[in-house]
């Protein structure tokens, strides 16, 4: 048991897990687009070695999309990372379990490019807990411990905004 903690395939998940966290601990935007590039970088390399290849496509995707995000923030940018997602679904599609980091990625391409505030957080808390049940049943525990302190925060979050009296709270 203690050797699955150690092995290199759970390595970069520990790397991911501490880059997500400063990544949402960041204020300014572009810190933030660029811990979470590192983040996801760190889970390509995770998801490959722990034998996932949907996963290390979503990832691939969700870090071209974060780069992206640092330059370009148009609809028509979302879609050309929409139609990779669903393109690269398709292609290493191998049951239902491959579907999870596909339509995690496609959800939070989804909110972060169209919506904003409230409905932009709740629609990423349903792309965290697809990833929180494709890390558990990969097998992650980096990423699962991710995907847990992301969903806390976020939830956390979306209450406070709640409670604010405003659904459409939120800045672009």
């Amino acid at each position: 048991m203690l050797e699955q903690v150690f092995s290199p395939a759970q390595i970069p998940g520990y790397f991911a897990f501490v880059f997500g966290v400063m990544c949402f601990a960041q204020t300014d935007d572009r810190r933030f687009r660029l811990f979470m590039s590192v983040e996801c970088f760190s889970y390509v390399l995770h998801f490959a070695l722990l034998g996932q290849p949907t996963a290390v496509a979503s990832s691939l995707v969700s870090l071209g999309r974060s780069v992206a995000s640092i330059y370009w923030r148009s609809r028509a940018t979302a879609l050309v990372f929409l139609g990779a997602n669903g393109l690269l679904g398709w292609w290493l599609f191998d049951g239902w379990l491959s579907l999870l980091p596909i339509a995690a990625s496609c959800i939070g391409t989804t909110a972060l490019f169209f919506l904003q505030g409230v409905r932009m957080r709740a629609l990423m808390l349903v792309g965290t807990a697809c990833w929180i049940a494709n890390n558990l049943l990969a097998g992650s525990i980096g990423g699962t411990l991710l995907e847990l302190a992301v969903a806390g925060v976020n939830g956390w979050t979306l209450c406070k905004l709640l409670r604010a009296g405003s659904p459409s709270t939120g800045s672009q």
